[in-house]
């Protein structure tokens, strides 16, 4: 789950980090009050949206004028002007697509001066099941670009959780950062901050970008990013709390509800699998026939027929789907349970596309009597090669 940047500043203020002081603005009649409980003589008034690139942005609409989602004002005026005219507004960035996303909400915070941009981030490393820190002294708007190309100038490492984060951790990263005299100990004391807040609140990223060096030779967080291990929010209604639906995929937000295990990608062949792994290579050979698969689901190993049919309405929500290849291997997840969900998804949402389904394993014989005795016009397939290519021959004729 990700939340907001003024949401996260909240959190990183509360775990004695230092950021700047902001408003959150929701609606343009108290952009102008907002503004003016900061001091100035500087405002920074930032689009909020789930999608990084906001300064290199552009609106679509033409009202939102040709600036990026992050905007300076040097007045009251100003900063209220330049919020009512991103709120409302939809923002493209390289981040989110060329359909962009709806400006809801606006953060107006007080300005800095910078004497040097850094980057620096927490996140889970799945290869060595550890919290990495990252950092560079190339923060900023092009770090994508200062991977790609300088990737020497990152700075990675794990924290061994068996002795947990240590002095020589934060020293390491002011060294690799370049700072000197009072700094090191202000970002000694970050890194501690901020390994504390991901640790207790599990979270999966915490990105700084940038992490400034004022000229008074201060450091501060500038910009965060956070996002939080869904399968721990359970502990942290607080979290919860902060989750903007808005900012989520419907068809994504829709499959969390119903506990299903689901991923929109751009493809034009719906899929359903029970198990991760299944699911994985039922995408990975419906590409190796050509064709792009527009989901990643897992309806897990004990899924109800009601799950089944919520499954099957996903899917068949998505525009994009010219196809639909069910592939289930009955273990725990019988398949009679599963040709059962998507008859009754399929009497329930209609269907207009062709639909291939693959069944073995526990009650195997039964689910394809299911199907074969509901008048459906189903395609039957007798395993994951077969599956794959009819539906492929279907979609791409």
């Amino acid at each position: 789950m990700n939340i907001h940047e003024y949401q996260a500043k909240r959190l990183l203020k509360e775990y004695g980090a230092p950021v700047s002081d902001g408003r959150v603005v929701l609606n343009a009649a108290d952009a102008k009050t907002a503004a003016g409980e900061l001091d100035g003589p500087l405002w920074v008034v930032k689009a909020q949206i789930h999608a990084g690139g906001r300064g290199k942005g552009t609106f679509k609409e033409a009202g939102a004028g040709e600036k990026g989602g992050v905007r300076l004002a040097k007045s009251v005026e100003e900063a209220a002007k330049e919020a009512n005219a991103m709120l409302g507004h939809t923002l493209v960035t390289h981040q989110t697509g060329p359909a962009g996303k709806q400006v809801n909400r606006i953060y107006i915070e007080d300005g800095s001066d910078i004497a040097r941009e850094l980057y620096l981030a927490l996140l889970v490393d799945r290869q060595s099941s550890r919290v990495s820190i990252v950092c560079s002294t190339e923060g900023g708007m092009d770090i994508e670009e200062v991977a790609e190309n300088t990737p020497d100038k990152i700075l990675s490492f794990s924290v061994d959780p068996a002795t947990g984060l240590q002095g020589f951790h934060g020293r390491r990263v002011a060294f690799a950062l370049g700072l000197e005299g009072k700094q090191i100990k202000q970002c000694s004391q970050l890194i501690q901050n901020l390994y504390r807040l991901f640790v207790e609140k599990d979270m999966e990223m915490l990105e700084i970008n940038p992490l400034i060096v004022t000229p008074a030779g201060d450091i501060k967080c500038l910009d965060c990013k956070a996002g939080f291990d869904g399968n721990a929010l359970y502990r942290h209604p607080d979290i919860v709390g902060l989750r903007d639906e808005t900012e989520e995929d419907p068809k994504e937000l829709a499959a969390s509800q119903h506990d299903l295990n689901y991923i929109a990608l751009d493809g034009e062949i719906g899929c359903m699998v029970n198990g991760a792994g299944l699911a994985m290579a039922t995408m990975d050979i419906i590409k190796l026939y050509g064709a792009e698969p527009a989901n990643f689901l897992d309806v897990g190993g004990g899924a109800t027929k009601e799950k089944v049919t919520e499954a099957f309405k996903i899917i068949t929500s998505d525009p994009n789907v010219k196809g639909i290849l069910v592939n289930i291997f009955g273990g725990i997840m019988r398949c009679d349970v599963i040709a059962e969900g998507v008859i009754a998804a399929v009497k329930d949402v209609g269907l207009t596309v062709p639909l291939v389904v693959r069944l073995e394993g526990t009650n195997v014989e039964l689910g394809k009597e299911i199907i074969k005795n509901s008048g459906l016009n189903v395609i039957a397939a007798d395993n994951l090669k077969d599956g794959a290519q009819k539906i492929v021959k279907a979609v791409k004729g």
